[in-house]
């Protein structure tokens, strides 16, 4: 019976997962959860990767302390941001985050030289502006001139763990720089950029094992003697391989709801189309061979950031989800892919403007607030839903909701009742176990990806909305 701990960090926390395998179930505990924000520095909004890499090695340590002494590790965290290194490996500047406003307008300067037609035709990966292929488009020249190599956030956390440089493809594909038919870095594009392709390290598949964690960081901690395993590096990816589907005679799809939605499909081919370019549908890369053909939607980072303002965070999740339902849902709606939402200065006045521009009622207090965002999410996902079934030519019969959004009873039950659809609820940690089952997969204790998901399906318990028309 081994150990395996997934090291899971999203854009707004982090946390480290034991798993294992006992009695035929996974079972699971957090040995160490933080808190992951960005700040301003030097001009731009940065990450602090320092910190969280800190608090990387106190988990470990509190797992030490717990009693594992030998554990696999595997590190996932948000897609597209980058760190560069210099030609001894160290970190040229801290991480600038996709929610800085240095990409704004600039996939149009960018297509300026290429059209977006084209570029969907080599990567199949949706428009968004802080791609990392825009991002590197304003890179600073003299920066990309000093250095020799790039790492996207989880490679580079597991190359200071380990020590190896590699390119992890399911968060690499996100980069809108991967070839989706060549299967590697796409040169033209490198090319318009204005990078080598040797700037990059070699790309690698889920579940390669890097090694071992360095002596220096094992003389410096008291650490588990720790092997790094790649695992589906990009959140979603290791989300999508966690989701508990064990119906393969239905059309099922599934949301990751946590400070974004990605709701889409898993399928074995890329869907490269003129009506997925039409709907900006993204094929990113997942693990196994697979491709995550969804949309990103802006996600519950809204009602975050309601919750942050709001009386400086007087109300938890729960209770606005409470005062929400005493609210008519559909009253007002705003269009939460606008960028105006990806990080404004005061969101609930952003909100209300947009309320109010477009002649709707004007949502104040916390539960009409909330109620907002709940009833633009739904209407959102109702119309990318429908989008996907076009593209896909088939009905979709069930939505497996993971990530911490499948814990919002009340949402859960709104997209049930709206989309017309069963909904299976968790589980709430689908990345972190996503995470888990690569690496047992990638030591064999469990035969593929299949054989995962039965597993959690069989060892967490997921709630059953069914559509009641109440509220339609």
């Amino acid at each position: 019976m081994r150990d395996y701990i997934a090291i899971d960090i999203g854009a707004s926390s982090g946390r480290l997962i034991h798993g294992k395998v006992e009695s035929g179930k996974l079972t699971i505990n957090e040995i160490h959860r933080f808190k992951n924000s960005f700040s301003f520095v030097n001009g731009h909004e940065r990450w602090g990767l320092d910190f969280l890499i800190q608090q990387i090695f106190l988990g470990l340590e509190k797992a030490k302390r717990q009693g594992i002494e030998e554990c696999f590790i595997g590190i996932d965290t948000w897609a597209i941001d980058y760190v560069l290194l210099d030609k001894i490996g160290e970190r040229l500047a801290d991480s600038i985050s996709y929610r800085d406003k240095r990409t704004q307008n600039k996939i149009e300067e960018f297509c300026q030289s290429i059209s977006k037609e084209e570029i969907y035709k080599r990567t199949g990966i949706q428009f968004l502006e802080f791609n990392t292929l825009y991002q590197l488009f304003t890179e600073e020249r003299e920066l990309l001139e000093k250095a020799d190599k790039l790492l996207l956030i989880p490679d580079y956390i597991a190359y200071v763990l380990s020590g190896k440089m590699v390119l992890e493809e399911t968060n690499a594909s996100t980069t809108q720089l991967l070839n989706i038919h060549e299967r590697r870095l796409d040169s033209h594009l490198l090319e318009k950029v204005g990078v080598e392709e040797n700037l990059f390290p070699p790309l690698v598949s889920a579940g390669e094992l890097l090694g071992e964690v360095l002596d220096k960081w094992q003389e410096e901690y008291d650490l588990p003697k720790a092997k790094v395993i790649t695992v589906a590096t990009h959140d979603t990816a290791s989300a999508v391989v966690g989701v508990p589907a064990i119906f393969p005679e239905k059309n099922w799809a599934y949301l990751s709801s946590g400070t974004w939605s990605l709701i889409g499909i898993e399928t074995n081919t890329p869907i490269v189309t003129e009506l997925g370019y039409d709907y900006n549908f993204t094929n990113e890369w997942g693990a196994y061979g697979t491709y995550r053909v969804l949309k990103n939607i802006m996600g519950l980072w809204i009602v975050q950031e309601i919750q942050r303002l709001y009386e400086n965070g007087k109300y938890t999740f729960a209770q606005m989800a409470t005062f929400a339902k005493e609210t008519p849902f559909f009253t007002s709606i705003i269009d939460v892919n606008d960028p105006i939402f990806t990080n404004p200065e005061n969101t609930i006045e952003t909100i209300q403007e947009q309320c109010r521009k477009t002649g709707q009622v004007v949502p104040k207090t916390i539960g009409e607030l909330t109620n907002c965002v709940y009833s633009s999410l739904v209407k959102c996902y109702q119309k990318e839903l429908g989008h996907i079934e076009e593209v896909l030519g088939k009905k979709i019969n069930a939505l497996y909701i993971v990530g911490g959004g499948s814990n919002v009873r009340l949402l859960n039950q709104l997209i049930a009742d709206t989309l017309d659809l069963s909904v299976y609820a968790g589980p709430s940690e689908a990345t972190a176990i996503g995470n888990l089952a690569v690496q047992m997969i990638a030591t064999g204790e469990i035969k593929d990806k299949d054989e995962a998901r039965k597993l959690i399906a069989h060892s967490q318990e997921l709630q059953v909305f069914e559509p009641n028309y109440v509220r339609k």
